[in-house]
């Protein structure tokens, strides 16, 4: 078993190394801009919106529960469709808020990283049995916690399957520092005899 408290560094640069490779995928490379798509008459949509002076959260439509579904009309609006859900922020983005939050995610996923492999392994574990545990239990931290919401949800086979990969990628990094950045056996204080 290893300390957590000698895996602080690990922790902290995987994290900063995870949110600037998740920069990189979200601000640079192009394999995210088909998740999101805009509407045609994205105005007449805002109007309706913005009449109904609906507050922050995520709302279904349409908006029937199994109660309802006994009422014809409700039972016809919700086969007639569209299904889909909204989720309405309570203003504008706030991106420093967002980014701090994000990080704060990337290190708590690191150091449950730390705390699972640090009780599998003992200082002086070798790079690839390091690489392999905080490997599996950070590509399961960042690949499969959104696939049962995306599924319930409506989200494209295609975007859950980016987010997977992006999943991987941080895992991996994860691993990475982890691995290079394990404690080394601690040396005797007294050398054997033998």
């Amino acid at each position: 078993m290893t300390s957590l408290a000698e895996l602080w560094l690990p922790i902290l640069l995987s994290a900063v190394a995870v949110f600037l490779v998740s920069w990189i995928a979200w601000m640079a490379l192009p394999h995210h801009k088909p998740d999101f798509h805009k509407l045609a008459d994205e105005d007449a949509l805002l109007n309706a919106l913005r009449s109904q002076k609906i507050g922050p959260g995520v709302y279904l439509f349409p908006g029937c529960d199994m109660k309802e579904m006994k009422d014809p009309a409700k039972k016809a609006r919700w086969e007639a469709g569209p299904h889909g859900s909204l989720a309405v922020l309570a203003g504008r983005p706030n991106f420093v808020k967002n980014l701090v939050s994000v990080f704060i995610f990337y290190v708590v996923v690191s150091f449950l990283t730390a705390y699972v492999t640090s009780t599998a392994l003992a200082p002086g574990a070798e790079y690839l049995k390091v690489f392999r545990i905080a490997g599996a239990v950070a590509i399961m931290a960042y690949s499969l916690g959104g696939i049962p919401h995306g599924l319930f949800f409506g989200r494209t086979a295609r975007a859950m399957a980016m987010d997977v990969i992006d999943g991987v990628v941080y895992g991996l990094v994860t691993a990475g520092f982890f691995a290079w950045l394990w404690p080394a056996a601690a040396v005797p204080a007294i050398p054997s005899l033998g």
